[in-house]
């Protein structure tokens, strides 16, 4: 993260100030997960399908795209689909 914005030509006050910010709502967010989690197996199945939701909607609208502009040619989908079969078999060992 502070990489891109050093190389961006952010002063290196700020881009430590934003990397400490990010890092500090992380901590803020993985403490209200385990408040929440720890009600039920129910809600710890609905916070972990919004999280899985949320990561296709992701590559979906964002990497899939981007790897087609990047890369014209059949590589993308076979690799798209490859990714997704390899996911499904994960899932079902």
């Amino acid at each position: 993260m502070a990489v891109p914005m050093k190389n961006g030509g952010m002063k290196p006050s700020k881009v430590i100030f934003y990397v400490i910010l990010s890092g500090v709502t992380t901590g803020i967010g993985a403490f209200f997960g385990a408040l929440i989690g720890g009600i039920s197996q129910s809600v710890i199945a609905m916070c972990l399908s919004f999280a899985g939701g949320a990561m296709i909607y992701i590559v979906s609208g964002e990497l899939i795209p981007e790897s087609n502009e990047l890369y014209h040619g059949r590589i993308t989908a076979i690799g798209n689909i490859l990714g997704l079969l390899i996911g499904i078999l994960a899932m079902n060992l």
